[in-house]
């Protein structure tokens, strides 16, 4: 008999255990932060964590976090779907001396949505966002700024994929940082498919945007549309790609490409190096369009190309399909 009710009584004490840790430990699908929050907190609407760190940990993959309030809620690292979308609040990263990194698996999809990523302090950012792996990559209404560490860091947003990964930039401003406003470099055999649409790349230090081949064999290809890469120091759209690169494409569609320095407002660098343009003002740079080791520029017939200090080459027109 006692026996039967030892073994009653571990049972009604494991269930008892399992009621009480099991809702402290389960992944919810929606979590909050707050500028007022504490990571302590199961990161409830109520009880609302103070960090996107904190929150990411007790979000079920697929999940989404948002901010109840303005706050600075911390860089933070991803691997696995998730969506941060805070975009009805001023929702501040401070990357000093960090940044937003996304490694996830080949499958995953993560969302940014209005974010403020800035450098606040002396301590510069390492990037704003690098992209390690995953299937994609949306950037929504955000605002990135400041990454200043020594190049191959210092970007807006460095994209980086291993495999064939996607990236999606939209209604977003990318300024002043020390290196690249978006890098794109894929490493090995990774492929890049990048989508930049209703954008501002303005201000910083080398190019607006930059598609990379080194030490790639899968190539990336990039549109830009309705759009400003403008007042970047060395270059606007760039490539740059190795004697026997990957295939590197960019399609430039309704851009202002203006006041960049004299690298190029649009600058091809390498064979297998094609940037395609239409609907697109290149006026104000030190070179309009720069013409490099094999590389080519060619014009839909609808761009105004003048107004640069040097405009450079005229492109050959393509034949309309």
């Amino acid at each position: 008999m006692k026996g039967i009710s030892y073994v009653i009584y571990s049972i009604l004490v494991a269930l008892l255990v399992t009621c009480v840790t099991s809702p402290a430990s389960a992944q919810a699908p929606r979590t909050w932060v707050s500028g007022v929050g504490d990571d302590v907190n199961p990161c409830s609407r109520t009880a609302p964590c103070k960090t996107f760190a904190g929150a990411i940990s007790k979000t079920a993959a697929g999940g989404e976090i948002n901010c109840i309030d303005p706050g600075g809620f911390g860089a933070v690292t991803i691997t696995k779907s998730i969506t941060i979308a805070c975009e009805d609040v001023e929702a501040g990263i401070s990357n000093a001396g960090t940044q937003v990194t996304i490694n996830a698996l080949a499958t995953d999809v993560v969302v940014l949505r209005g974010l403020d990523i800035d450098t606040a302090t002396a301590s510069p950012g390492i990037n704003g966002i690098r992209f390690l792996a995953g299937a994609a990559l949306h950037i929504e209404d955000c605002v990135i700024r400041g990454s200043s560490a020594a190049a191959p860091n210092g970007n807006g947003v460095f994209f980086a994929p291993s495999g064939t990964s996607e990236l999606y930039i939209t209604n977003s401003f990318i300024t002043d940082n020390g290196t690249d406003g978006v890098h794109i470099q894929p490493t090995g055999a990774g492929v890049a498919k990048v989508i930049i649409d209703n954008s501002t790349i303005e201000n910083n230090n080398l190019a607006g945007v930059k598609a990379d081949g080194t030490s790639n064999t899968g190539g990336s290809n990039t549109t830009i549309v309705d759009s400003s890469v403008s007042g970047n120091t060395n270059a606007g759209i760039s490539i740059l790609n190795p004697v026997g690169g990957p295939a590197i494409n960019i399609m430039v569609d309704g851009v202002a490409v203006a006041n960049n320095g004299a690298a190029g407002g649009l600058r091809v660098d390498g064979a297998n190096a094609t940037i395609r343009v239409g609907r697109s003002t290149i006026s104000g740079n030190t070179t309009g369009t720069a013409i490099v080791n094999g590389g080519v520029i060619s014009s839909y017939g609808t761009n105004q190309l003048n107004g640069n200090t040097a405009d450079g080459p005229n492109p050959p027109t393509i034949a309309q399909k």
